[in-house]
């Protein structure tokens, strides 16, 4: 471990974990407010909606400029400039007067926020060894799981009481309190004489050096597909609960609220004995279980096997499992780059985000009514990511 973050301790991870909060502070806590935002701001549905989908290109897109800005100029410098554009951005939808500032602004915010999650990545990365690098993603999956938990109850609430524009107010608090909270508490873990040199151009040499290595590729894939799994129970989840079953949408909430539970739980079980079981066995583990939670989900789907019940408890085993595989396949991929660790954490995160985007878009493409596109695109995400694990990625001793 590097000696200055040994010095801080718990206090570095809880910042990391509040850096990685970013993407689902910014994207869960406003999705409430979307009829609300249309409505003030005479927009369709349609473009409401849109402010949320260049939300999940900004942070894709964003990573692959932070992640080597980071290599070349330091970690530290980073988050306080992306944190500092996070807080304007979000000023900026606070004060929007029309749908189109609003649209560009989440572009802005959603760049500016991407610093946080692909930054905090490197720095793990910087500061620990493989297993203890998993052990530390836990725990920091564990700290940024509240965001989902709660972001969505805190904007409702806000909502109802203040207005939608209260909402990004306090995302810019958010980001003001998290350049604080960098400038006192996390050290800088990429010195000098380990940041990349020369021109912009090198930038292209080390993605291709990233996408060359089949092992990280393998583990990009494997905990990618998992994650595109979570995004198309986002996309199919409040139509299916709400539409299909009947589920009250202020109920709605807690059966969402019960994934993220469970992520907390198999987060806190992975940081617990992944230094003594190996990231190899934990992940065989985690994507198994979405594999097969998939395949049971699809045919309760189509079936109508145990009606809420046999949709519910899959979702739980396809979702909450994901802790497990993301931590380890991050700790994994990033262990084979010391110098351009902030590159192959903005190429992991962009295929992320991207293959979630994509997982979103083939459920609403394929809806029929049914929970079978969700189911479709749940189960194919997570058997995609046992076989990329199995298949791509060659076995190691840890």
């Amino acid at each position: 471990m590097n000696s200055d973050t040994a010095k801080t301790g718990t206090a570095a991870i809880l910042v990391l974990g509040l850096l990685t909060a970013y993407g689902p502070v910014s994207i869960d806590m406003y999705l409430p407010a979307l009829p609300a935002i249309a409505s003030d701001l005479s927009a369709t549905s349609e473009a409401a909606q849109r402010t949320l989908a260049v939300t999940f290109i900004g942070f894709a897109l964003g990573q692959l400029l932070m992640g080597p800005l980071s290599d070349r100029f330091g970690r530290r410098v980073v988050l306080v400039c992306g944190s500092v554009a996070y807080v304007l951005a979000s000023a900026g939808c606070a004060l929007s007067s029309d749908i189109d500032q609003m649209t560009w602004l989440r572009l802005c915010q959603a760049l500016a926020g991407s610093s946080g999650a692909v930054v905090s990545r490197a720095v793990v990365r910087d500061s620990f060894d493989k297993a203890e690098a998993a052990k530390v993603q836990s725990l920091i999956m564990m700290i940024m799981s509240a965001a989902p938990l709660l972001a969505p109850f805190i904007g409702g609430y806000v909502l109802n009481w203040f207005g939608w524009r209260t909402i990004f107010w306090i995302l810019a608090a958010f980001g003001a309190v998290c350049i604080v909270a960098v400038a006192l508490r996390l050290p800088e873990s990429h010195p000098y004489d380990r940041r990349t040199t020369g021109s912009f151009l090198r930038v292209f040499h080390d993605y291709l050096q990233v996408l060359k290595n089949r092992q990280a590729v393998g583990y990009i894939l494997t905990g990618s597909f998992a994650f595109a799994g979570m995004f198309a129970f986002f996309a199919g989840s409040p139509f299916v609960y709400i539409k299909i079953y009947g589920i009250a949408p202020e109920n709605y909430g807690f059966l969402f609220g019960a994934n993220v539970v469970l992520m907390v739980v198999f987060s806190y079980l992975n940081s617990r004995i992944v230094v003594r079981v190996g990231t190899q066995k934990m992940l065989l583990i985690g994507t198994s279980v979405i594999a097969a939670s998939g395949l049971v989900l699809l045919f309760n789907a189509y079936s109508g096997f145990g009606g809420l019940m046999g949709i519910f408890i899959p979702i739980l085993g396809c979702v909450g499992t994901l802790a497990m595989v993301g931590a380890n396949s991050v700790a994994n991929t990033l262990s084979y780059f010391t110098t351009i660790a902030g590159t192959a954490s903005a190429v992991f995160g962009a295929i992320q985000f991207g293959s979630g985007a994509i997982a979103a878009g083939l459920v609403g493409l394929l809806d029929d009514g049914t929970a079978m596109p969700m189911a479709i695109v749940m189960a194919g995400c997570g058997l995609s990511s046992l076989a990329a694990f199995l298949f791509v990625v060659k076995r190691e001793n840890n």
